[in-house]
């Protein structure tokens, strides 16, 4: 039995209950976390640098995100509205977090981003660019977690013989003796060579438009002002992860049903992280975010079907090939949510007309407009040949198949690499477990919505994920494998995300059926998947950092 509160525990509680209290407390906690933080990074990392200055820092980047929540919270209307800001608030501060030049490809990624925001809409491989771009791009090397990796051998005592020593890698800073070598110093870097007016960075092997066209916009914009390279990198991020939100936003708004998976997946660190870059996936994910949302309709109409179709056009012209087997989603829809005349047949054959179009277009422009490009040879050399491995798969197809499952299998089934950043040179195992946990939580929080599934339904949505992780396997396997690997090369859990987020729905409409959940309410389920998704989000983009400017770090022998 409680215990009745005295007159003063009355006056607190009822004090309490006022919004501004409950946020002030909330601030003076996050700020008191801020402090704690930099404490622990001095204590357990070693940061010697000015204390007062990086608390300052951390404070004032929770003061935004403070704010920033307060405004989704007490003004957004709706959940897509609230989801979509949450998704460019937590995925700003991966665009900070994360060092130039560090995500997937990114390099090419940025030299074809600001050749188009120079006006160049051909490709010409004898074109170089400003000496500040040069200087950005010479200063950071991709996947630098790697990039400056030692090795060192070792002798062994009893035989004599010269053994591994070990090395350096995963670690992003390097210490010898009093000599610390990490991210922070190629800023410096940058500034330095800067002034060497270096012409040695020429147009990539990158033959698209369409995708890079939001972060040309941001540059141009950038350049207007007067900013330099680094300036437009993280202002072409930014436009990147507006136009990601702004898919996030579209597809939430379609969907009628589970809400709180689709969230959870859009606020994925990993999401985040690759809508916060400059790397096209941003928009493909968008894009496949939104065409699977119409899966979680009520009701399909007409005008619904020009979306689908612009959508279904665009993810292809982006990703061409892999991207056609979202064509089957349509025809796998419940009948009793087709409300148009149109036929699912008729709609199935002009969106593969377009698809089929945009494609061919893409590609004859990317050929007929390329001028001064050497002979592009394979990544791997000589040991890939795709028609090889076509026909040695053909031949071979029970083995082939017992190497998907064991690639699969060797790998966790890529959910434990959801906490993978960059070109699988950076995993932090703990942002991956919380990826995980936040996803179950946003399957078990749509248990409510009794599912309207028809088993036909339910097994083509099933039936579609998995030909979609066999798609990207088996592309991988044909193309960057060398012929008759018993293991897939190049699978990486970004490339899945689309079929883990149609898996988890289907998981979620199953469980509806045999399970009675005690959190039945539809709005308390969304704020929390929002808070939880949010939190996760910005706490994985702090890691990021720390990661990369503060610790861990490796002591070299």
């Amino acid at each position: 039995m409680k215990r009745p509160l005295g007159p003063w525990g009355q006056k607190c509680s009822l004090w309490f209950q006022k919004p501004v209290v409950r946020w002030a407390a909330g601030y003076l906690a996050l700020q008191l976390c801020m402090v704690c933080l930099v404490y622990y990074w001095r204590v357990f990392y070693g940061y010697a640098g000015s204390a007062f200055k990086l608390t300052a820092l951390c404070g004032l980047v929770a003061t935004v995100l403070f704010a920033g929540a307060v405004y989704i919270a007490r003004f957004a209307k709706t959940f897509a509205v609230k989801a979509a800001l949450a998704v460019f608030l937590c995925g700003a501060c991966f665009c900070f977090a994360n060092p130039p030049l560090q995500a997937p490809d990114e390099t090419v990624h940025y030299l074809r981003s600001y050749a188009i925001s120079m006006g160049r809409l051909d490709f010409d491989h004898d074109r170089g660019y400003p000496a500040d771009v040069n200087a950005l791009a010479e200063g950071f090397p991709g996947a630098w977690t790697n990039a400056i990796t030692s090795y060192w051998a070792d002798v062994d005592e009893t035989t004599g013989e010269v053994i591994d020593g070990g090395s350096s890698a995963n670690y992003p800073i390097k210490v010898r003796g009093s000599h610390r070598e990490w991210i922070g110093l190629q800023f410096e870097e940058y500034q330095r060579l800067k002034t060497e007016d270096m012409d040695i960075w020429k147009e990539p092997v990158m033959f698209q438009i369409l995708p890079f066209l939001p972060q040309a916009a941001g540059m141009a914009l950038t350049r207007l002002f007067g900013l330099g390279a680094l300036g437009c990198l993280y202002a072409g991020r930014l436009a990147n992860l507006a136009v990601y939100a702004a898919l996030c936003w579209l597809a939430l708004r379609n969907c009628k049903r589970y809400q709180t998976v689709f969230a959870a997946m859009m606020l994925l660190p990993l999401s985040l992280y690759l809508g916060a870059s400059l790397s096209y996936d941003a928009m493909l994910l968008g894009l496949y975010y939104l065409t699977a949302s119409y899966y979680c309709a009520d009701e399909i109409r007409t005008k619904d079907l020009g979306v689908f179709f612009v959508s279904f056009v665009l993810m292809n012209a982006v990703k061409p090939w892999i991207s056609l087997l979202w064509l089957v989603l349509p025809l796998v829809l419940p009948k009793k949510a087709w409300n148009t005349k149109i036929r699912k047949w008729q709609l199935a054959l002009v969106s593969l007309a377009g698809a089929l179009a945009v494609t061919l277009l893409v590609e004859w422009y990317g050929g007929a407009f390329r001028f001064n490009y050497p002979t592009i040879g394979r990544m791997l050399g000589g040991a890939v040949n795709g028609g090889q491995q076509l026909a040695f798969v053909l031949r071979n197809i029970p083995r082939t198949i017992a190497v998907f499952l064991g690639t699969l299998y060797e790998n966790n089934f890529y959910l434990g690499q959801l906490g993978t950043f960059g070109m699988l040179d950076l995993n932090l195992p703990v942002v991956g477990m919380a990826s995980l946990l936040v996803l179950c939580l946003g399957t078990a929080l749509s248990v409510h919505e009794k599912s309207s599934l028809s088993p036909r339904s339910a097994v083509g949505l099933g039936a579609l994920a998995l030909c979609y992780i066999g798609g990207v396997m088996g592309a991988l396997y044909i193309t960057y494998t060398p012929v008759g690997m018993v293991r897939v090369l190049g699978v990486q859990a970004r490339y899945l995300l689309p079929a883990f987020l149609m898996l988890f729905v289907l998981v979620s409409a199953l469980l509806s059926h045999v399970l009675e959940p005690r959190l039945s309410g539809g709005g308390k389920a969304l704020r929390l998947q929002l808070w939880v998704s949010g939190s996760t989000a910005a706490i994985s983009a702090a890691l990021l950092a720390q990661h990369y400017f503060i610790g861990p770090a490796y002591v070299m022998p």
